[in-house]
This record gives C-alpha cells, structure tokens and sequence, in this order.
C-alpha cells in the first residue's frame, strides 16, 4: 500500500511541474473536466470519487478534484458539479425504440380505471381524425379495472363507428379492435385461431374484439404502414424522450430490418444520440440477413450493435398467455400459449451458436422459460460455446427448480424491476401462492451467482429508468405500497439496483470494457442527478430528476 500511494504521489508531482506519464504529453490535455462532483463510478476499483476527465469521447482519468484540474488546458470545459451525483449512463436492457415512438403520437391510455375513460379518450381522438381513418391507441390494463375483465368491443363501437380502432393492451400482447376494424380485417366467427393465438369469443363464437398474441396480427396486418418519415421522426422523438430520464442507451428488444436500416442512417447523419443494442426481429428474412451480413459491434462511434437475435416462447401473464406448467390458479381451462414452437427456438440458437450471435427469448411463464432453458441447453450440447451470453427477457415467473439453470448454464436473466411493482396487485391471483416464489425472484436469482439487467419494457412501463431502481430495492410502488415491500426478501441491495441499470447491462451486451462505468477508457457517458439516490430515503428516489445526461462527453440533455 506504501508503494502504491508514492507512485500515486510522484506521479501527481510530475502531472503539476509538467512532466508527461506514459501515454500522456503535456499537449494532451482532456476536452471535459467535472469537478465537485458526488461520483459513484460502478468501478469495484475505484468506487467513490469528486471529478474526472474526458478526451476524444472517453474516460481518460477519475480521482479528485485537484488532480484533474492538472488536465486542463485553455480549450478545456470545466463542469463544476455542485455536489450533485453523478452516475453511470444508464442504460434499459429491454426497450422498443420505434413502439416508443409511436405510442408518443398514439392515443395514450396507459392509468385507465375503467374502460368508460379508455373510450373517451379514443373519442377525444376522433374529434381530429377523419372518418375511415386508423385510430390507435395503447395501455389499457383490464387488471386496474373494477371487474378486471376484458372488454368487448360493443361500447367502443357504438362510441367511435366511423373510425377503424385498434387498442393494444399495456403489455403489447393483446389488442380490442371495434366493428369497424373487425369488418376491415374480414374476422367472423367463422376465422379460426392461429397458433399461438387466441380469439377471445361470444357465446355465439362471434369475436368480442379482443386478440391474443399471435391473434393480433389477424388485425394488424390490414393496418396502414407507417411511412419510413414517419418512423425516422417517431424514433428521433424516442431518443430525446430517453435522454431526457437519463438514458445513455437501450438494447432495443426485437426490430425488424427497415427499422435498423433507419437506425443506420440516423447514425450516418450524426442524429443518433444513444447507444442501442439491436436484437434482431425473429421473422426469418431478418434473421436470416443478418446471419448472412455477421455480428457487428459499435457500428458509428459506438451508437449501434447489430449482433443479437429476438424471439418469443409465449406471451405475457397479464392477459393470460404466459405459458405455465400447470393450469392458471384464476383461469383452470387455460395453461397459456407457446407462440414459437420450441424445435424452432432450438434450432435458431444452434444457428446463432454458429454465426457468433446472442439469442435473447422472452418467456414469462414458468413453462415458458423450462421450455428456453432446454432449447438453449441442447444447443449447446450441439455447440459447445463459452461465454455465449444467452438471455432470457422477462423470466418472470421460474419454477423454484429451474432457477439454479440459469447461472449453471451461463444464461442470463435480463428482467424489468417495474414490472413486479405493476403486477404485484394481480400476480399472484394468476398463479398462486407456490408458483408466485419463483415469481420476478430477483435475489434468489442473484444468490446463485448470475447478474441481471435491468429495464423497463418501454412503452410497456415508463421511461424513467429510476422506477425500476426504487422497484428493485423496495418492491414497492409509487404510493410506497405496500408497507415494506411486496415479498421484500427478494429485494435488490442499491448497489446491486445502480449496476443492474449500468454494468450488468455493459456485460448483457459484450459490452463491458467500453461503457457500463466512469473508467478510463471507457466511453464517457453519465448522468448529473439532484440527489444522492444511493442515500436518500426510499421514499425519496422516486422525486429524483435528471439534471443533465451526456454521451461521449457531450450533453445530449439538460434540464432547464
């Protein structure tokens, strides 16, 4: 320790009368300082720190104030923290970009208490919009209201009849579409359900509106295309939403082909600000292409990774699709959907093994995340591979038995905090008192040694990625209910919580060694906040605001 603290000495010596280190000239002075800062660098090797300094992009010193200040030169911005915390820039290890963007200009109906406001909402809509025009709205969650059952379309129709509708619920898997829609799409009673979907019915087999995962696209496939303007402008919108609660990047979960196309070409022009981690669409021409073009990492500056694949097992336990072992404890006829046939996971995993990708599924259900954990375990028994980094998006309910797989396996479990604080109320109606231990199990995950990145689903839940912090270390939501939290013993320490949103989804995305904490070399990505999240009540974190965010050492977003 002796040793170490005179090199550390000297070495300041030399920096003050001038004398350049190794790799450092006196003409080499850093382009950013941030002093007085409440640093906490998710670096094990260097906690805590007040300042450090940037150059070209990246992180070229850490430690005190009086030490970077010897960095500086007469073109160098000097930004004085005040004492604010500084973080990391966080990072949301499962987002959809576009969906972001489009929900923006949607109709907005996620909070609905009933199904009479989600209705008014959409005829407030209708006011501006064209009949025969598309409406389309998203949020609504049967489970806020008071008879927590789905809607029929009837009350919709008869509000908005000149207007094809579509509602998607909050999760993304399941959809009310009125008459109008219905009679667009050509669905009777007579249109079968397709795997992996269901049909919600009348007693007379007539549809009540409402679609089931793959059922979904009976309707959505009649419904206009977005122009590829459209989507550039929802997608600029996104990032500066996601900037603006101190998003430094996302890994964007599921996107097809044209969209990464207008990824690329917004990253081209400089009009990129966020780092976003692709996992490729599971259609087959997407994959396909992109196993033909190969993995590619830190595309632009580092603003763009295409080296992932996107697939589903089953869908989502709000409307009853997730799929469980055992029937659901408030639905005994139903056990939920498999939207992909397992062989077909199987099978694009032992591929992506061979090309060199990362295979993320989402599976929520108990079933469906057994039914991952075996496709993964025989793909590689078919190829061996070290360090493959497998995912599994959600892994929201696990049997008790499964859970010690995923760390045996090397598989992680990229998981969204708020999404326990969201289902708490419901959850366990839908699968009981046993099945719920194995439920968002965050430290038994943890204790067995597999790291989990944490993220929000956006726009399944809201952007700001500190919902998800104070959900992972007191599952509670933002009425602080209930009183010490919903399970608590599965809960996050705050040290675990701020690595979840910046280290942990470094490594989910073979990313470590250039972004995830305030390091020399990495990429110099952080966030000012106006309180010490890692100290403050918990009762407080929830009033936490951004007050800036930067990316390369620029400002992508400041508060005003």
């Amino acid at each position: 320790m002796r040793i170490q603290a005179t090199i550390r000495f000297v070495s300041i010596l030399l920096l003050a009368v001038g004398v350049p280190l190794t790799g450092q000239t006196p003409a080499q002075k850093a382009d950013l300082i941030l002093v007085n800062g409440n640093v906490y660098t998710v670096d094990d090797a260097h906690p805590r720190a007040s300042a450090f300094a940037v150059r070209n992009g990246r992180i070229v010193f850490v430690g005190s104030d009086r030490e970077a200040r010897f960095l500086a030169g007469p073109a160098t911005r000097v930004v004085d923290a005040h004492g604010e915390t500084v973080i990391p820039g966080m990072v949301d290890a499962h987002a959809h970009l576009l969906g972001l963007g489009t929900s923006l200009r949607n109709v907005q109906l996620a909070g609905s208490k009933t199904y009479d406001e989600v209705i008014a909402r959409v005829v407030e809509r209708a006011k501006t919009t064209k009949p025969g025009e598309w409406i389309q709205g998203r949020g609504w969650d049967q489970n806020l209201w008071p008879d927590r059952k789905f809607p029929t379309h009837d009350a919709l129709t008869r509000a908005v009849p000149n207007n094809p509708v579509v509602l998607t619920r909050i999760d993304g898997h399941a959809l009310l579409a009125n008459r109008m829609a219905l009679e667009a799409a050509g669905i009777t009673a007579a249109t079968r359900d397709p795997d992996g979907g269901r049909i919600e019915r009348m007693p007379d087999r007539s549809p009540t509106g409402v679609f089931v995962d793959n059922a979904q696209g009976l309707v959505t496939r009649v419904i206009p295309a977005a122009t590829r303007q459209q989507k550039r402008s929802a997608i600029l919108a996104a990032i500066a939403e996601a900037n603006k609660w101190g998003l430094t990047g996302i890994h964007n979960a599921g996107e097809s082909r044209s969209t990464i196309d207008i990824y690329e070409s917004l990253a081209r022009e400089g009009r990129y600000n966020l780092r976003n981690y692709v996992l490729v669409s599971g259609d087959s021409a997407s994959v396909n292409h992109y196993f033909r073009v190969g993995p590619r990492s830190a595309l632009y500056d580092g603003h763009l990774w295409v080296r992932a694949i996107k697939l589903y097992a089953d869908g989502a336990l709000g409307s009853r699709g997730a799929a469980l072992l055992a029937p659901y404890s408030d639905d005994r006829d139903n056990t939920g959907l498999l939207v992909t046939p397992p062989a077909e996971i199987q099978r694009i995993a032992t591929t992506a093994l061979r090309r060199g990708f990362q295979i993320g599924v989402h599976a929520i259900g108990d079933r469906g995340n057994r039914v991952v954990l075996d496709a993964f375990d025989a793909a590689l028994k078919a190829v061996p591979t070290a360090d493959h980094r497998f995912r599994i998006e959600h892994a929201q309910v696990i049997s008790l038995a499964d859970i010690p797989r995923f760390a045996k396996m090397g598989v992680i479990p990229s998981m969204q905090a708020s999404h326990q604080t969201s289902d708490m109320r419901w959850a366990e109606a839908r699968v009981g008192p046993e099945r719920i231990k194995g439920a968002y199990a965050w430290r038994s995950l943890l204790n067995t040694g597999v790291v989990i990145p944490n993220g929000s689903d956006f726009p399944v839940e809201e952007v700001n990625p500190l919902i998800s912090f104070h959900s992972a270390v007191s599952r509670q939501d933002a009425t602080n209910w209930p009183p010490g939290g919903w399970y608590p013993e599965q809960a996050m320490t705050r040290d675990e919580a701020l690595k979840a949103m910046t280290i942990w989804p470094a490594y989910a995305g073979f990313q470590e060694r250039t972004m995830g904490s305030i390091t020399p070399g990495k990429y110099a990505d952080f966030v000012i906040l106006d309180r010490d999240i890692m100290n403050v009540p918990v009762t407080d974190i929830l009033a936490t605001r951004v007050l800036s965010t930067w990316i390369a050492g620029k400002p992508v977003y400041e508060r005003r």
